[in-house]
């Protein structure tokens, strides 16, 4: 298993075609606690809306995620 990666790329590239499990006998046990502090969840939406909201994220500079996130939370207060 690589110690490191130069990209990002190098590694998405590297764990797309291995499995951590490929590794196994140089992973060792933790004690360590995860605290998930927010939920994010996927919905889906048709072509065109998407294609609007991929417009207008561009023209603010910002992700699609974020926008989606301020359209609905206006709408639904």
């Amino acid at each position: 298993m690589p110690d490191s990666f130069a990209t990002e790329e190098q590694a998405g590239a590297f764990w797309d075609a291995h499995s951590a499990t490929d590794y196994e006998q140089h992973l060792e046990a933790t004690d360590d606690t995860i605290e998930i502090s927010e939920r994010v969840f996927e919905v889906q939406v048709a072509e065109d809306v998407f294609k609007k909201l991929q417009q207008e994220a561009a023209s603010l500079h910002q992700p699609v995620p974020k926008i989606v996130d301020k359209i609905l939370r206006k709408e639904l207060a």
